[in-house]
């Protein structure tokens, strides 16, 4: 078995507000699994994945990363090696351009400016969208600004990405090519998403949650399988098996 990528060991977090969100959870997934997160809303998912290149930080519990702690330390380090894509883009585009947003990681990781060009017209061919490089970002449409917050993080070159809800707003040709880039791309992929179907054509490894515990880990086969865990959870047959 290959080494572990992410690690967390009785994660537990409270929001400010007294909501416990996630409630000592413990996982172990190794380097180039695809795992899909899936859960309805409110259990927990979101807060996992933020936690995961310490946008939050645990009440209780640790994250590990390729086998070290998260510390102040290390922080920069877990930055560049877990590539965080969020739910809602516009938290993650804020330069004047999309070529300049994507240049953005790059050029704080200290990269030559040949690098982070290079970097730059890789990551917009990558996911589609060469010819938005001067745009500016707040006047593309929502798919637009998803692929654009998703080469931004492919620019950085990290061996962990972790993505929130990647297939909101895409339309089905957008939807289908992202599919397509997330199966060519060799890196740890954690992925929390409402999209069921996108789950059984990515992930070999499903993580069920509920009320900030994972109340299943399987193979989709298996977790679809389970009529009783899905009726738990709140969740449905993927559409595609729905038509069956």
């Amino acid at each position: 078995m290959n080494r572990p990528s992410v690690e967390t060991r009785n994660l537990s977090y409270t929001y400010p507000d007294g909501q416990q969100a996630l409630s000592g959870l413990s996982l172990c997934i190794h380097q180039g699994e695809s795992v899909g997160v899936i859960g309805s809303n409110g259990a927990g998912k979101s807060t996992l994945l933020q936690h995961l290149n310490a946008v939050l930080k645990p009440s209780t519990g640790e994250v590990r990363i390729a086998g070290s702690p998260i510390t102040r330390s290390n922080l920069a380090e877990v930055r560049r090696s877990v590539g965080m894509v969020f739910q809602d883009p516009d938290d993650q585009l804020f330069m004047p351009t999309v070529r300049e947003d994507v240049a953005f990681g790059p050029l704080n990781m200290g990269l030559s400016t040949c690098e982070v060009q290079a970097r730059v017209t890789q990551s917009l061919a990558t996911v589609g969208a060469s010819h938005l490089a001067n745009r500016p970002p707040y006047l593309l449409s929502g798919g637009e600004k998803r692929a654009v917050a998703i080469a931004g993080v492919l620019a950085m070159s990290p061996t962990i990405l972790v993505m929130d809800e990647p297939s909101n707003g895409l339309d089905p040709v957008a939807r289908r090519r992202l599919i397509t880039l997330l199966k060519g791309i060799d890196q740890t992929k954690i992925i929390a998403t409402h999209d069921l179907d996108l789950v059984l054509d990515l992930c070999t490894r499903v993580l069920v949650m509920r009320d900030g515990i994972i109340e299943a880990d399987d193979s989709p086969e298996r977790i679809f399988a389970d009529s009783e865990l899905l009726e738990r959870c709140h969740l449905e047959l993927p559409l595609s098996l729905q038509r069956r």
